[in-house]
């Protein structure tokens, strides 16, 4: 199909859009040669932006392809690298995100609308200008060195993946696990990503000491569906293989059936929970769908582009299990839900889980073997500062 024709055939399919979301939200969408290999099909503006931006059509034929949007990585340098939180839900109150936004474009990332505060939008931006916080590393030790921290459990990546694509150029994941191994400070690691095997060397030494335990984000095993949910993920086989690995090296591995979306992946939590246990994984655990601020809108738009059929069920069953509506933020109810389907998930994921061999208590880390490092040890990575 020539350029130009594959450009009409995209606006009919936004005027099929306009009918299902509306002419307001259909105007959002971004072409789908200009999104390439992206897991948003939007941009809004950013929540906190004093300008509204809005596409428009001029009527120029498009003769050629949009270029690929490219990746950019800008850097900060924050005043600390642990976050602190006291959630009741949340089984750490404390954790280390060396980079914001995410290149993997997992479309339902909760940690999306953050990047609002960057004056951005929770779009395309979220995946495509990337922030990276220098000298994590240097950070984190000069906070593990105050007399009255007191060692805990530090969650890696749990708001944007630590392993993401830009992790192999800035190593910034790298440095911060080769501080806590000097410091045998426990660790534990939620990813989607293969790359984490890079880092072997430093987990195995790690779990000698039982300090380190990795979690594999598996959302399916349709390689298809997860180029449309995840684009620039590693597929389900090369996760499966990471689990595979890390297992063999003898590091806790577990899976993480995150998130569960109603008729879309819901039924491949058995099949997941299978697959994993084959491969390794010991612990298991799952989180339902999230939709915080702006992914409200951004789901329904996933859902028109990929799944317009199953668009009126798929919002029906999630407001079902959120007491009517898209999303209810209280502790205890935002992670799995409430309601007869909500119930169901819960069941089906134990019942699997329990017939399968997963561990029932996860797997404790130790901390008394903590070394209070000297300040000064490590040294940040040495990139220039754009701010």
């Amino acid at each position: 199909m020539l350029a130009a024709e594959a450009g009409r055939a995209d606006d009919a399919q936004r005027i099929q859009m306009a009918r299902r979301l509306g002419p307001v939200h259909a105007n959002r969408l971004v072409a789908a040669d200009a999104r390439r290999g992206r897991g948003a099909v939007s941009n809004a503006t950013g929540r906190y932006e004093p300008h509204l931006r809005e596409a428009f059509d001029d009527g120029w034929e498009r003769d050629e392809a949009a270029p690929a949007l490219k990746t950019e990585v800008a850097f900060e340098r924050p005043r600390s690298i642990v976050t602190r939180n006291n959630s009741p839900d949340i089984p750490f109150d404390r954790s280390v995100n060396p980079y914001r936004g995410c290149e993997h474009g997992c479309f339902y990332c909760f940690a999306r609308p953050s990047h609002a505060y960057l004056g951005l939008s929770a779009g395309l931006d979220f995946e495509s200008k990337l922030t990276l916080k220098e000298g994590a590393a240097a950070l984190l030790e000069k906070e593990l060195s105050s007399v009255k921290y007191k060692p805990g459990t530090i969650a890696l990546g749990v708001n944007t993946d630590a392993y993401q694509p830009i992790e192999r150029q800035y190593r910034a994941t790298r440095s911060v696990l080769e501080v806590l191994a000097r410091a045998r400070h426990p660790v534990s690691i939620v990813t989607k990503s293969n790359l984490v095997l890079r880092d072997l060397d430093l987990l195995g030494d790690l779990a000698r000491d039982d300090l380190v335990k990795v979690f594999i984000s598996v959302t399916t095993v349709d390689r298809n569906l997860a180029r449309r949910m995840e684009p620039r993920a590693p597929t389900p086989e090369r996760r499966l293989e990471a689990i595979s690995r890390l297992a063999e090296a003898g590091v806790p591995v577990g899976v993480m059936v995150a998130p569960v979306i109603p008729a879309v992946n819901d039924e491949e939590i058995e099949t997941i929970l299978t697959r994993a246990h084959a491969a390794g994984a010991t612990e298991a655990g799952y989180v339902t769908l999230r939709l915080p601020r702006e992914l409200r809108e951004m789901f329904r738009e996933w859902l028109v582009t990929h799944f317009p059929d199953r668009l009126e069920r798929t919002l029906s069953l999630v407001r079902s299990m959120h007491g009517g509506k898209d999303y209810d933020s209280q502790w205890g109810q935002r992670m799995a839900g409430s309601g007869p389907y909500a119930w169901m998930i819960g069941r089906r994921f134990e019942m699997a889980a329990q017939r399968l061999g997963f561990r029932e208590e996860p797997f404790a880390l130790r901390a008394d073997l903590f070394r209070r490092p000297a300040a000064g040890e490590a040294e940040g990575p040495k990139q220039l500062s754009l701010f």
